[in-house]
């Protein structure tokens, strides 16, 4: 008998439910028949589920502190400017994609990688001379976020290490351990502006490190790196073979005194991931659209990453079509107006914060080129009724009402971060609260009196 055959039985009177038999090997079994397996109820979450953590959420709700009743609640802490509705998209941008909701063009399935069209839109825009790119060389993704995690996934296994910012954004680690992915951490240097520190970069790199992401303007840090730097951390990837994913969502949210160098155009040697999206300059992060830009000039990611890109989009069938069928006007016909008033209040705002908070004994604030935070150092030895940056922003909350993310959840203790998009009236309110704060609590160090008397 052949040896995969399946055979109903024969009897004419047939019962309700036939009788299905699996013949395999010449041994027919049950369907549905599992020796040796005692049935019971014995649902657990899966391994990746575990390994999964993010460390903003478990420390911030952690933080059991009510804030002051009698004050109104200021939160320097969340990283969407739409937030306050003071920083509204362009009214071009929502005429978008109201166009592309009724032209009925975009209800259905879009290919897993976006629309064709769609993507030469978002090679144009981004073309270099230096970084030629083509509609093949695009991936849309849902969100910069999810881009991240194609690049992760097709470039490194598990039991690989990748090498992370620190301090940094803190997604990167919760996407690369839940796939098993060790993180390696490299320093940035507030002393130099966020700098990396490339020698200790350069210390972690071994046989399984898989790729180096370069977060380029910085979340948590509002830091933008110079050309020659960039071209620094290139001479380290090339001389140790390692790929960048190059985390860019905040190219060109650069102020005025600043440039921002798209890393791909400084290297043709260095095999390049460069991740994009709506989101945060164009101030639409709901609306889910990021991209992939792959550099890769010598051919050294191949056909093989790409074809493993185009395999793992296809997990959730790609981004929303009604904004990919937007994106063409968006590119085109947002005014300029709306990029330089979008900076301006930013860069405005980060004066005034950094100005505020630069007077304030005990802090030591660094001073932002971009995006849209900044970094504050905590001289805990002045706050000693504090053990860490954690407590210190915790009775923030308790005392004044104001929330700032502790640099623990990037990593870096003994800072914390401030967003920049709150309108100004609150971002002063919230500096004079501060003030207050810390000189309630300031205190000073042992052997320093004399520079307190002054």
């Amino acid at each position: 008998m052949d040896p995969y055959v399946i055979q109903m039985s024969s009897n004419s009177n047939l019962p309700s439910i036939l009788d299905v038999h699996v013949n395999i090997g010449g041994r027919s079994s049950l369907l549905g028949k599992m020796k040796g397996r005692k049935a019971r109820w014995s649902v657990k979450p899966s391994d990746m589920s575990n390994k999964t953590f993010n460390p903003i959420r478990a420390i911030v709700d952690s933080m059991k502190v009510k804030p002051n009743p009698d004050k109104t609640m200021i939160a320097l802490s969340i990283g969407d400017p739409t937030v306050f509705g003071n920083l509204p998209t362009d009214p071009e941008i929502t005429q978008a994609m109201k166009d592309a909701l009724d032209s009925g063009k975009y209800n259905g399935y879009a290919p897993s990688i976006g629309y064709l069209s769609s993507r030469e839109e978002i090679a144009s825009y981004y073309h270099r001379p230096e970084a030629p790119l083509e509609a093949k060389d695009v991936i849309l993704t849902s969100g910069c976020s999810q881009a991240i995690e194609l690049c992760l996934a097709v470039l490194a296994n598990p039991g690989q290490n990748i090498l992370v910012p620190r301090p940094g954004f803190s997604l990167y680690r919760t996407l690369a351990e839940s796939m098993g992915i060790e993180v390696k951490l490299y320093n940035l240097l507030p002393e130099k502006s966020w700098e990396i520190d490339l020698k200790q970069l350069e210390s972690l790199i071994d046989e399984k490190t898989a790729c180096l992401i370069v977060n380029n303007p910085s979340n948590p840090c509002g830091s933008v790196f110079s050309k020659s730097h960039l071209q620094k951390i290139l001479a380290v990837a090339a001389r140790q073979c390692v790929p960048i994913l190059a985390d860019e969502i905040y190219g060109d949210m650069v102020f005025s005194d600043s440039k921002f160098e798209p890393l791909a155009t400084l290297s043709s040697n260095v095999p390049i991931l460069s991740c994009g999206g709506l989101a945060k300059r164009w101030l639409v992060p709901g609306w889910r659209l990021g991209w992939i830009l792959i550099h890769d000039r010598r051919d050294i990611f191949g056909n093989e990453i790409r074809d493993g890109l185009v395999k793992l989009s296809q997990r959730i069938l790609g981004p929303c079509t009604i904004v990919q069928g937007a994106l063409k006007s968006i590119l085109h016909r947002t005014p300029q107006e709306f990029y330089h008033n979008t900076l301006s209040f930013l860069k405005s705002n980060a004066d005034l914060c950094y100005g505020a908070l630069a007077a304030i004994p005990g802090l030591q604030p660094v001073r932002p080129s971009g995006a849209m935070y900044l970094m504050v150092g905590i001289e805990m030895e002045h706050f000693p009724e504090f053990e860490n940056d954690v407590e210190f922003t915790e009775r923030l909350v308790a005392e004044q009402s104001v929330h700032c993310l502790p640099a623990t959840c990037f990593e870096y203790p003994n800072f914390f971060r401030v967003v920049i998009t709150v309108p100004k009236v609150m971002m002063l309110e919230a500096c004079s609260r501060i003030q207050e704060f810390c000189e309630l609590h300031y205190h000073c160090a042992e052997g320093s009196q004399e520079e307190c008397d002054k």
